[in-house]
């Protein structure tokens, strides 16, 4: 069983008792696939703008500390934008404005429901998707989840290493460059890995 490890909260998660926190997690991934495959097909970016304003609204309502949520979307801006000048460079300025919009809705609605959302309950809806193939003896549902679970807790840590390893080697003067950020950043993800693959190990 999965028990203990459905206690896991990721750092993404915001607990709350608005309408979104009480939603089922089944519901919410359910209307974040729809949405993302709907985005796709709007290029209008008018109607892109007024969904961004709704994801932004629901953000409002979820809880959500203005602090916390730029924490999250900090680095994913820099990707949008350089996405957005690209866009620009090889199409059209209003192409790379149909671009941004439609990328922040989709990163904002993912960051939405990961934020209102456990691991717990993600992992829950995931060992229920799997109850077919895991009747057939074809894949173990409980262990599929346990590595879901623990990949979408490792994601936001990443991040948060990489910013303390900034922090600590500009408290000693040192300036960032690949080879000082990325040898202990490299070290920390293998230790952080090696204890994922022993709790995975210890669930068998």
């Amino acid at each position: 069983m999965v028990s203990g490890a459905l206690q896991l909260m990721g750092s993404f998660y915001f607990p709350g008792d608005s309408w979104l926190h009480q939603m089922a997690a089944g519901q919410k991934l359910a209307w974040l696939m729809l949405a993302g495959a709907g985005l796709m097909w709007v290029h209008d970016w008018r109607i892109l703008a007024v969904l961004l304003c709704v994801v932004l609204l629901l953000l409002q309502q979820s809880g959500v500390r203005i602090l916390q949520l730029w924490r999250h979307i900090r680095a994913l801006s820099w990707l949008v934008l350089a996405l957005m000048v690209f866009t620009a460079l090889v199409q059209s300025p209003m192409a790379a404005l149909v671009v941004g919009l439609r990328m922040s809705a989709l990163l904002l609605a993912a960051l939405l429901v990961s934020m209102t959302t456990s691991i717990a309950k993600m992992m829950e809806v995931l060992i229920w998707l799997l109850q077919p193939l895991a009747a057939l003896g074809w894949v173990n549902s409980e262990r599929v989840a346990l590595v879901f679970g623990l990949t979408l807790r490792l994601i936001p840590e990443l991040s948060l290493q990489w910013h303390e390893i900034r922090e600590a080697q500009a408290a000693r003067g040192l300036k960032a460059n690949p080879l000082t950020m990325g040898v202990p950043m490299l070290l920390r993800t293998l230790k952080r890995a090696q204890e994922i693959a022993e709790a995975l190990d210890a669930r068998q």
